[in-house]
């Protein structure tokens, strides 16, 4: 039994604590406290040497409320026999690490990680002489200096892993004189700050493990490395940092060396042939750098530790040429991912002889020919294979074939696998995910698919042409299902309720959707049936989903009024109910404060535009209410949208004037807002490479669909209503408006005399109103402005010269009466031939010397051979066209006035 006083002691440390979900019910239920949670004692003497309250013991418990919180009682140091303490994964509220902690002489081992402690780490810790393990991972604190951690002459491991040491700039020093550590964990340590060369730097340290990850490291740490003791290095992690150029040649003495992580740096050329001394390493990974070389010669230098490695990781480089590669050495190879390089060729058959693989990746590549059964002759441990995104690649193998391995990830979209679903993979019962989208099947799904793959979590099966009814899903485990751009019929099923992701969309699903409402599914992200024949009311039991972030609803057949629940779902960022037949007027939105984009268009929807748009929704980027039967005033409300990108209020029945807060209007919109994605890219907190469907609007008299590259695009649409009065001035202070349409509407006085503040204007519509006045001088600094039509208005004068106003046809200015000069015939008063007084009779000398009839109309060729040279590149770059548009118009105004005078010229000619 345990002695009475460190009984009483820990009695005492637990009255410190607050246990609100009393895991620490044991102590003082039983009287032997050596029999309490988390406490071992000596067999011999029965003092407590064990003190185990971390939330992530053996023991688990049940949820995150089980975590300890409070302070830490001095009566701890009655413990005086304990050499374990562990309070990892609990809440100390910020407190700072108690000092008292290092009077503890027998500890071994102390565990701190992620137990919320902060301010500066005791430097009292130094007297734990006994200590081989300190592990302070995760906590918010600091180092006033790191000379004490020399003084634990027995620590063995020390992890102080995402904790900042930026304000350090003596570690490298510092951590040379660990001369006992063994392993040594510093990622995410902020170490790169200010970091000089490290090559003149002495080290009495022997590590063996050393994990300098995600720390903005240069290259100068490969010769730190070098200095710290090399030849007992086992494992080096130097992942997400700043290494740049090709890899040092400072591993040739670490012939022990079985780990090595470079991934995700700048690294160049190729593996270096130094590494062919590496003849102990079973992991390599070098994914996502800049590396470019011949894979064989990659292959071949790492030949030397074909009978070690495990894990080779050369993807998302630049490696190229082809895949046969001679493979015989590489005995124990597990992990094989070439993915996202060059390669090219056909898959050697040789590679179906590595019995020992367990996952290969060959994704985004070039690869062509045809895989065979021969390939997977000997591969009876695969678990994961990906071969997709190689469009030239085919997949021959027989609906009954029955593989040698049981898969549990497998991926061949964007190959050639149809036109016949391949049967063989209901052979592969282990299936957790399985994508074969934009394949080519133009078959039916073998009946009771689902049925064989009681553990499938991911389905992706779009972009074919596969017919029939969908499977059933309700008795699956599935998290993820894509069988978008098919050819699906007839009603949609039951889902389970572990479903995170449905996008159905793009098939010839009809019917109501009642099966919605089947069951809860709290999980559930994304619904997409757009694109379907699915028809009737909206169910009203959107409530059972809190955490929809996309719903996409659109083009189908739904009508009747939407549901007052739609309104529950706080978490919807994205809601697209557009092309259908709703009537009524909006429920409250209010609640939805993560709204990114809103397409209602194209519906029946009527009355006022609420004033809740706006006034919660600060995040909104897109609104479209276009072609609905809304009526009433703009609210002034919408003024306060200030990330909006895309406004279309247009064919509605909107009457009043335009509100003159309408400047707010993407005034303030800032290019950096993730337009609805998260820190991943959003919908990737749905699935890997997925986005959000394309919204819909007019552009240049147009309508197309806009991606992500919405982000970069302003555009306001409110033509086609009822609204009166002028347009209001501060409009021009809309610098990053892109695209404006105020057209088809009863506006009257005056174009604004500063428009031509608008620079970014690509498309301008302000047809069809009653403006009258002369258009702006300033509109000649609207560089970039490609569609302009001004017609049917009272607009008079003389319309002003500029590379873009005379480009357009004369239907841009049609309907203005008042309107003159070119492109119009009508010319302007004052605009007559008048006589050059220098002039004499007989022949006319060119004065210029340079315009000629043949040079105008090699001039005129030759501009519209280049336009159409590097009009790709300008297409594809935005910094090129503006440059180029800047350039054309110093060279358009430079044709136009020798144009004129040429023109001059020959009318005098003439007249004689």
């Amino acid at each position: 039994m345990c002695q009475e006083s460190e009984r009483r002691a820990l009695l005492q440390l637990k009255q410190g604590l607050m246990d609100e979900s009393n895991v620490l019910a044991s102590w003082g239920s039983k009287k032997d406290c050596c029999e309490w949670r988390g406490i071992a004692c000596n067999n011999q003497t029965g003092h407590v040497i064990t003190l185990n309250l971390s939330y992530n013991s053996s023991d688990d418990y049940i949820d995150a409320e089980a975590s300890l919180r409070g302070e830490i009682d001095p009566s701890l140091l009655e413990l005086r026999y304990l050499n374990y303490l562990d309070l990892s994964f609990n809440d100390f509220g910020g407190i700072m690490i108690p000092k008292f902690i290092g009077s503890l002489t027998r500890l071994k081992e102390l565990k701190l990680v992620e137990a919320n402690f902060s301010g500066p780490v005791p430097p009292q810790l130094g007297n734990l002489s006994n200590l081989h393990t300190l592990d302070l991972e995760g906590n918010d604190v600091s180092f006033e200096s790191l000379e004490w951690l020399s003084h634990l002459s027995s620590l063995r491991y020390l992890n102080i892993s995402d904790i900042d040491l930026s304000g350090n700039r003596n570690w490298p020093q510092s951590f040379s004189k660990l001369t006992s550590v063994i392993e040594l964990q510093l990622s995410y340590c902020d170490l790169g700050i200010n970091l000089r060369s490290l090559s003149s730097i002495n080290s009495s340290a022997s590590f063996q493990v050393l994990d300098l990850s995600s720390n903005s490291l240069n290259s100068s740490i490969f010769y730190w490395i070098s200095n710290v003791s090399s030849s007992n290095l086992v494992h080096i992690g130097l992942s997400y940092n700043d290494l740049q150029g090709p890899i040092p040649d400072v591993f040739t003495n670490m012939a022990s060396l079985k780990f090595l992580d470079l991934s995700r740096n700048q690294q160049k050329g190729g593996i270096p042939k130094f590494f062919q001394s590496l003849c102990s390493l079973e992991s390599l990974y070098l994914e996502r750098n800049q590396f470019s070389q011949n894979i064989k010669d990659s292959v071949k230098i790492l030949s030397c530790a074909g009978s070690t490695l495990k894990n080779l990781d050369l993807s998302r480089n630049r490696f190229w040429g082809s895949l046969w590669l001679d493979l015989k050495s590489f005995t124990k190879v597990k992990f094989f991912s070439l993915s996202q390089n060059l390669l090219n060729g056909s898959l050697p058959e040789s590679m179906g002889q590595i019995s020992s693989l367990e996952a290969l990746d060959l994704s985004w590549n070039s690869l062509n020919g045809v895989i065979t059964e021969a390939h997977f002759l000997n591969l009876p441990r695969l678990q994961s294979l990906d071969v997709s995104h190689n469009p030239t690649l085919s997949i021959n193998l027989s609906s009954y074939w029955n593989p040698p391995f049981q898969l549990e990830y497998l991926n061949m979209s964007f190959c050639k696998v149809g036109p016949a679903f391949p049967r063989w993979i209901q052979t592969q019962r282990n299936l957790t995910k399985l994508r074969i989208n934009n394949a080519g099947i133009l078959d039916s799904l073998p009946e009771k698919f689902l049925d064989q793959f009681s553990g499938l979590e991911d389905l992706d099966l779009s972009l074919n042409k596969i017919h029939g009814k969908l499977p059933n899903f309700s008795t699956s485990l599935l998290m993820y299902v894509n069988l978008s751009s098919n050819q699906f019929s007839g009603a949609l099923p039951s889902f389970p309720p572990t479903i995170k992701y449905l996008i159905l969309s793009e098939n010839l699903l009809s019917g109501p959707l009642s099966s919605l409402c089947a069951r809860e599914a709290p999980n559930f992200r994304c619904l997409d049936l757009s694109v379907n024949l699915i028809s009737r009311e909206l169910p009203n039991c959107w409530m059972q989903f809190p955490k929809l972030i996309v719903l996409n609803l659109g083009k189908n057949k739904f009508s009747g009024k939407l549901p007052s629940s739609l309104g529950n779902l706080q978490k919807l960022r994205i809601l697209r109910l557009h092309g259908n037949n709703f009537s009524g007027e909006l429920p409250s939105f209010e609640n939805c404060t993560e709204l990114v984009a809103v397409d209602l268009g194209a519906n029946k929807l009527s009355g006022k535009i609420p004033t809740w748009i706006g006034q919660n929704q600060t995040w909104l980027s897109v609104l479209r209410l276009r072609s609905n039967e809304f009526n009433g005033i703009i609210p002034s409300s919408l003024c306060s949208l200030s990330s909006i990108h895309l406004l279309d209020l247009s064919q509605n029945n909107l009457s009043g004037a335009l509100p003159h807060c309408i400047s707010n209007i993407t005034a303030s919109s800032d290019e950096s807002r993730n337009y609805g994605y998260d820190d991943n890219g959003f919908i990737q907190i749905a699935w890997e490479g997925e986005e959000w469907k394309e919204v819909e609007m007019v552009w240049k008299g147009v309508e197309i669909e806009f991606g992500k590259n919405l982000v970069h695009l302003r555009s306001i649409d409110i033509s086609s209503n009822h609204l009166v009065g002028d347009i209001p001035e501060n409009i021009t202070s809309m610098l990053k408006l892109n695209s404006l349409n105020l057209s088809r509407n009863n506006l009257t006085g005056k174009v604004p005399e500063k428009f031509g503040n608008l620079t970014m204007l690509e498309s301008l519509d302000l047809s069809r109103n009653q403006i009258s006045g002369r258009i702006p001088s300033s509109f000649s600094s609207l560089n970039f402005l490609s569609v302009l039509d001004l017609s049917y208005n009272h607009l008079s004068g003389r319309i002003p010269l500029s590379t873009q106003l005379q480009s357009f046809n004369a239907s841009a200015y049609i309907g203005n009466s008042g309107l003159c000069g070119p492109p119009l015939t009508q010319q302007c008063p004052g605009d007559g031939t008048t006589q050059n007084p220098g002039v004499t009779t007989g022949t006319e000398n060119d004065n210029d010397g340079l315009i000629s009839l043949g040079f105008f109309i090699s001039a005129v060729l030759g501009f519209v051979t280049g336009f159409w040279i590097i009009c790709g590149s300008l297409l594809l770059k935005r910094s090129w066209r503006h440059a180029y548009f800047r350039l054309l118009d110093d060279t358009r105004d430079w044709v136009y006035v020798k144009t004129a005078v040429y023109k001059a010229k020959m009318q005098r000619r003439l007249q004689r």
